[in-house]
């Protein structure tokens, strides 16, 4: 027997009735949540692009790739089955299997989502792994990234219009660095989906270990993967810093190595525990959140992500931030002293001494 069959089975805690905003990084619930304020406009874009594009990409995979069921890649589909399960998506969408050597998958569409793995993830990755990858993009659908994500290339195409005036380029490059910070965060965000609807943390690790080194987990060690990512977040110095902006400023997904240990500073927060104790928000009162609320914590992310980043270029920043603060402090002790002094000689007269 293989060891994925002397594997024991995990019982997976359903989680009834959950909304996509228990698996949103903060970072991307704020945007969706403004977002999903501009109402109407959503249906708008569904109805003009979903229409033809998505009914495109469908049939060209209808054609060309492998339509998942009980009769067609039967343990990929009983994989997706259950990951759907314990996200509770009742009528999960349609999954496809194409032809492709590299460990992949894709959430496509925005009337219709549907979604597409590679060959080469239904060769390579484990039943655990699997359902990661799977629950990964049904995230992906349940928070409707496909849709607002178009809606941001539609936003960027608008920009572009204006790129014959001086503030034009640099608007469009400002909304094109805050899409693909947007979409980096969207990805933390399926992951999240990816654990909950496996609830195998070491399964989603070995998932990301996967998509950065191949199929064969012989040779490498968990441990040692996140001893990497601890490396790539705070060691070098500011040579290392800038060459990581240029490394993620224009890519739509995190590095490997930085998936896995945001994935597991979630589960160190406790947040993952707390919803398969029950604790998280329910789709039914997704109508009453807060933009202001929602916002609010993407800027407390931010803000504790810079308080707490080992990188050398982040911490020159605090430093030169703390700097400019003691600085500023001492001009305001200065001043409160120079005018505390005046007034105590106004008060004395000219011709007194302090």
């Amino acid at each position: 027997m293989t060891d994925e069959e002397n594997r024991p089975v995990r019982r997976r805690v359903t989680l009834t009735g959950i909304s996509s905003r228990a698996w949103e990084h903060p970072a991307d619930r704020g945007a969706l949540t403004a977002l999903r304020e501009l109402r109407g406009f959503d249906e708008v874009v569904k109805a003009f692009f979903g229409m033809w594009n998505e009914r495109g990409f469908r049939l060209s995979f209808l054609a060309g790739a492998i339509r998942v069921d009980h009769r067609q890649y039967p343990r990929v589909y009983q994989r997706f089955t259950e990951a759907a399960a314990v996200l509770d998506v009742a009528e999960p969408p349609e999954l496809f299997v194409a032809q492709d050597p590299v460990i992949n998958g894709s959430a496509i569409g925005m009337n219709k989502p549907f979604i597409v793995i590679t060959t080469a993830a239904v060769d390579r990755l484990d039943d655990d792994e699997l359902r990661a990858m799977l629950g990964h993009e049904i995230g992906h659908i349940g928070s409707g990234h496909a849709v607002y994500k178009t809606i941001m290339m539609i936003l960027t195409r608008w920009a572009a219009n204006l790129s014959w005036l001086p503030v034009g380029a640099i608007a469009l490059r400002a909304i094109i660095t805050a899409m693909f910070e947007w979409w980096r965060k969207a990805e933390l965000s399926a992951d999240r989906a990816g654990l909950l609807a496996g609830q195998d943390p070491a399964a989603s690790m070995r998932l990301l270990m996967k998509l950065a080194g191949g199929g064969d987990l012989s040779q490498i060690d968990t441990a040692a993967f996140l001893e990497q990512a601890a490396e790539y977040e705070s060691g070098g110095d500011l040579r290392d810093s800038i060459h990581k902006i240029g490394l993620n400023l224009w890519s739509t997904h995190p590095v490997p190595v930085a998936r896995a240990a945001e994935l597991r500073k979630w589960i160190d927060s406790g947040a993952y525990a707390e919803i398969l104790g029950g604790d998280y928000p329910r789709r039914d009162s997704d109508g009453d959140a807060s933009v202001t609320d929602d916002v609010k914590a993407a800027a407390n992310s931010y803000r504790e992500t810079f308080n707490n980043s080992q990188d050398p270029l982040v911490g020159l920043m605090r430093k030169l931030g703390d700097g400019a603060g003691d600085l500023a402090g001492s001009a305001v002790r200065g001043a409160r002293s120079w005018v505390g002094d005046a007034g105590r000689r106004n008060r004395r007269g000219p011709d007194e001494e302090g």
